[in-house]
């Protein structure tokens, strides 16, 4: 943190950045196993407005916790994978590489994650399945064009969907119910029989952008282009986020995604629209963001890093987890009859134990990777 400009600002990783992802992978994985093998697993309650009782719903308030700890991962996975994304874009035009050869990076490694979901992860779940690395392969796709964008306008496209996207998401979906397939493709929600669509990729490619957008600071900040740090950034960004979140919660109108609260329980205040992402969604989860990745910039100087510390394990390999875990608690599932064979306690019995055997094999792979940097692990 104390490096000046010229020492190695554009290649050094952020500590903290992995540990982030690696936090909330950690928590991914409680609620996959949860998905997995908890019978009274209740994505049905939290499914936001597809469901008439979705509202009003009050579940035990362990179960609640266990589900909505889990809201925090997809923002933060797809936030940081568009400022990894900025950071490495940055250190390639510093070792001379072409816009072209960047572009061709970048689609190409968005379209081999699209890909992940309708083939992989659809096969160990048993149906089609479009979820959040489609999402994320389709967002990396756009930043090719749009990282050529001055920041305000990255900023206005971001903001503005975050804002405005649930009008234009009116246009084509009026819940509770489905939309079509092709419109939660892009903005909806689908849940079939044998197609799930939760991740419509433009309200994901907002919080691609936003990432984008604090990756450029990072690197600006980095060569001494503003004195304003990350972590001030984020500090702010996390204080703007949870007022936006109060005022409209409360006011229980627009900005909830037609999921509006039915009291003034506690409940009911966190139990925001994720599918597709409300306005207070975005604020809620991205302030809870913001606050927690200030917390571990502030500490990472004061403690060091240590290279096998599990959360930067994790988060240095977070897409290798991901895979890994999903195919080892779907397939089981699905094709063995395990799924919903437990209740809560399997799903916490179920994710202390696969956290071991994960944090071992992430080691051999990023050593793997590390060895191999021209290979096919790159885009992983």
């Amino acid at each position: 943190m104390n490096k000046t400009a010229n020492s190695e600002p554009k290649t050094q990783r952020i500590a903290s950045i992995d540990w982030m992802r690696g936090f909330v992978m950690v928590i991914m994985l409680i609620d996959h196993a949860s998905m997995a093998f908890d019978g009274t697993h209740v994505r049905v309650a939290m499914d936001s407005a597809r469901f008439p009782e979705a509202g009003t719903v009050i579940l035990p308030a362990f179960a609640f916790f266990t589900r909505w700890i889990a809201h925090i991962c997809a923002p933060t996975f797809v936030l940081l994978a568009g400022t990894a994304l900025a950071l490495s874009a940055e250190r390639r035009t510093a070792k001379g590489m072409s816009a072209w050869e960047i572009d061709k990076g970048i689609l190409t490694r968005g379209a081999i994650i699209a890909m992940i979901d309708p083939t992989l992860i659809s096969l160990g779940s048993g149906h089609w399945n479009i979820g959040v690395l489609t999402a994320i392969g389709l967002s990396m796709m756009c930043m090719a064009l749009l990282r050529r964008l001055p920041t305000a306008a990255l900023l206005v496209l971001s903001l503005g969907w975050m804002a405005f996207g649930e009008f234009i998401t009116g246009l084509v979906w009026n819940p509770p119910g489905n939309s079509t397939p092709i419109a939660a493709f892009f903005v909806a929600n689908y849940a079939g029989t044998n197609l799930l669509i939760h991740y419509p990729f433009i309200p994901w490619l907002a919080v691609m952008i936003l990432g984008w957008v604090f990756g450029r600071h990072i690197v600006q900040f980095n060569a001494h282009k503003t004195s304003t740090t990350p972590m001030k950034v984020l500090v702010i960004s996390g204080i703007i986020a949870t007022v936006v979140f109060m005022i409209v919660r409360a006011n229980g109108g627009y900005g909830d995604m037609f999921l509006h609260r039915s009291d003034g329980t506690w409940q009911q205040w966190l139990h925001v629209s994720k599918y597709p992402p409300s306005l207070t969604y975005y604020a809620l989860e991205l302030g809870l963001l913001a606050f927690i990745l200030a917390l571990m910039m502030k500490i990472e100087p004061l403690i060091g890093v240590r290279q096998n510390g599990p959360l930067l394990v994790f988060g240095q390999t977070a897409m290798f987890f991901y895979l890994v875990h999903r195919l080892v608690l779907e397939i089981p599932a699905t094709y063995l009859g395990l799924r919903g064979i437990g209740d809560i306690s399997t799903t916490y019995i179920v994710w202390a134990i696969m956290l071991v055997p994960l944090y071992w094999t992430c080691i051999w792979y990023r050593d793997v990777k590390k060895a191999h940097p021209d290979s096919f692990l790159k885009y992983f």
